[in-house]
């Protein structure tokens, strides 16, 4: 049977192995033979080697495992080919030199996160307090509603008329909407609270009572919404343990973000390229000026797990006349489709 080399699924081994081998010199700790899982023209290869590929295809290809013997003649081919290219002196090329230096500063940079997170860990105290400020307090109410979208305002007017003489919202949003002639849901969006969905959709839905529609058409980004008010409840926010692991990351990220910004003040930094003149259709923040940033993360889907509408991560900074941020808020949205 003919030995094939698995296709490399992990990145981070091969480029360790090729940092510590650059032109030829190994900065590897010596291996002895009683550690080794085999020799390659006198090269020992470390028995901790199979163990960290074993577990980084294990994370990329989610818990999927290989024989043991075949990841072994992966390591010894790759260790054939790295020999080969030594005795090339390929490891010498500028364009190589560069491709290693890059991989090796990409992996210095994780590690120095990672040994930030794993110095500076997250408290429960932190949860705690973060968990007060951005989800307890989020008691208001909770509505349920329908919506009908459509490209043009003349569309939701003949909507609404047709609504008025007696039509089926649910019929009509499954024939006409532009998602609900996919999803065929009723223009079903279930159950949401007004910071969810973007302004004008909310701000509408508030304004009903139950089992109203919408008299003129709503405006938004998507284009133009009938929207059908059924339902309304108090809110209860979600336990501290329910949220805490998405609160965890969120505090990780903050953390980190306040590390680099950290090391950036009190860096000496020059920039050397000359500034841009920009865009008059994007001019530079002056003092009060907010500065959106939408990006959509997920989908929200009904009880058939069609898709109803998606989550946006929208990231509002405020700036002062020099361009500094002197204010940010960050919320997700749920945008109905």
């Amino acid at each position: 049977m003919k030995n094939k080399i698995i296709p490399l699924l992990v990145v981070g081994t091969a480029l360790i192995s090729a940092c510590n081998q650059q032109a030829g010199t190994s900065s590897t700790p010596a291996v002895a033979k009683e550690d080794a899982i085999a020799e390659v023209n006198g090269v020992y290869i470390a028995k901790a080697t199979l163990t960290e590929l074993e577990k980084e295809i294990a994370e990329r290809s989610h818990g999927q495992k290989f024989p043991k013997e075949k990841l072994v003649e992966e390591l010894i081919q790759r260790e054939l080919l790295v020999q080969d290219a030594n005795k090339k002196q390929l490891g010498n090329s500028a364009e190589i030199i560069a491709q290693l230096d890059s991989a090796k500063k990409s992996l210095l940079t994780q590690a120095d996160v990672q040994n930030f997170i794993k110095s500076n860990p997250v408290t429960d105290a932190e949860i705690k307090t973060e968990y007060d400020a951005k989800v307890a307090g989020e008691n208001g109410t909770e509505y349920k509603a329908r919506h009908i979208l459509v490209k043009t305002e003349d569309e939701a007017k003949k909507i609404i008329t047709e609504l008025d003489k007696g039509g089926d919202f649910a019929k009509i949003a499954n024939k006409v909407s532009l998602d609900g002639k996919d999803t065929q849901n009723g223009g079903d969006l279930g159950w949401f609270v007004a910071s969810q969905m973007v302004a004008p959709f909310s701000d509408a839905v508030i304004k009903l009572d139950k089992g109203q529609y919408t008299k003129s058409p709503v405006q938004t980004q998507f284009g133009w919404h009938v929207i059908l008010r059924e339902d309304s409840r108090a809110q209860t926010p979600p336990s501290l343990d329910s949220v805490k692991e998405q609160l965890l990351p969120y505090l990780q990220r903050k953390k980190v973000q306040d590390f680099v910004e950290g090391l950036r003040k009190s860096a000496k930094v020059e920039i050397l390229l000359p500034k841009e003149e920009p865009a008059k259709a994007s001019e530079p923040a002056t003092k009060g000026d907010t500065v959106t940033e939408e990006v959509a993360v997920g989908e929200v889907k009904d009880k058939d797990g069609k898709v109803v509408a998606e989550e946006v991560v929208v990231d509002e900074v405020v700036k002062d006349k020099d361009g500094k941020t002197v204010a940010e808020k960050v919320e997700v949205e749920k945008v109905a489709k």
